[in-house]
């Protein structure tokens, strides 16, 4: 079922942290909410688990207040165990929601078998390392098998390894489970790679939400351009919202000239660090033989942009 929010505001010190007139969020799906640091991201995940309380408003799921509906589970920045095993770390939320024996022992057996910790479960859960500790968070939080799961930064502060698998195996794992998911966080590439819809946070408002295609291939403001990881340009009248990685080096349809303030060597390639109209980017270099030097104007393009109405 879907979740609505209607009306919901919540407040600190008297200052406002979270305001969401209207927001429907899709059953079935997982939604990534996507915002900088301090935009209400976590607040809108604990006011959904209960942990926040509300000025205003309400979330409703299928008519229903969801506060009235207890089943969910949330897997937290932080990640806590008890000083057991990571068998009875899964386990005790099983026992506690009255799962019986033979049903927790297979559903801890899928949730290890499909988060790939099978090798961990007689291991003691406060001795993991910090990726093994996020497989077991989120392995704990599907055993459970609730409607609703809440991941907050579940991939945060990983080495670049354990990242990039856990990325590639995340959105399979959550499909396995059907539930309807929210996902915090702060890196493009993250949400649009687990995600079926966005929700753009910005200031505790909801700049935009719906299908991450639509969203990422047309930003509706230079706001949402800019938490989506484009560079916004100017080209005339007309601002253009430039993806990441979609300027090169040369003229082409949508040229702009380049300040050049550096040229890095990555190994792979070389790229200019420079401004446009005092905007920083970074280009890669097209010729290996192509070495502009500081102070030197030079000619990009953007292969690819969405102007922003």
């Amino acid at each position: 079922m879907d979740l609505e929010f209607d009306g919901v505001r919540v407040e600190r010190d008297r200052r406002t942290i979270l305001d969401i007139p209207s927001l429907r969020l899709r059953g079935g799906r997982t939604t990534a909410i996507l915002g900088p640091n301090g935009s209400g991201k976590t607040t809108l995940l604990r006011v959904i688990a209960g942990l926040e309380r509300v000025a205003t408003g309400a979330i409703r799921e299928g008519g229903t207040e969801l506060a009235r509906r207890p089943q969910i589970a949330f897997v937290f920045q932080e990640q806590v165990f008890l000083r057991r095993s990571v068998r009875e770390n899964l386990e005790l939320g099983l026992r506690l929601r009255g799962v019986k024996d033979a049903q927790r022992a297979a559903r801890i057996a899928e949730a290890a078998r499909l988060m790939g910790i099978d090798a961990l479960l007689d291991r003691r859960a406060d001795r993991l390392s910090g990726g093994e500790g996020r497989r077991v968070s989120i392995a704990r939080a599907l055993c459970l098998r609730a409607p609703l799961v809440l991941l907050d930064e579940p991939l945060e502060g990983l080495d670049e390894r354990t990242y990039a698998r856990l990325l590639d195996e995340l959105p399979q794992v959550l499909a396995a489970f059907n539930a309807t998911t929210l996902l915090v966080t702060h890196t493009r590439h993250e949400a649009l790679r687990l995600a079926d819809d966005l929700v753009i946070l910005v200031d505790g408002r909801v700049c935009a939400a719906g299908d991450k295609r639509q969203i990422a291939a047309q930003p509706t403001s230079v706001q949402v351009a800019h938490v989506l990881g484009y560079t916004v340009l100017h080209s005339g009248a007309r601002h253009l919202a430039v993806p990441p990685g979609a300027l090169r080096c040369g003229p082409g349809d949508a040229p702009f000239t380049l300040v050049v303030e550096d040229v890095l060597d990555v190994v792979e390639h070389r790229e200019v660090i420079g401004r446009i109209d005092g905007v920083p980017v970074r280009v890669p270099l097209g010729a290996p033989d192509l070495l502009p030097r500081r102070g030197e104007w030079i000619t990009v393009h953007a292969e690819r942009f969405a102007e922003l109405v």
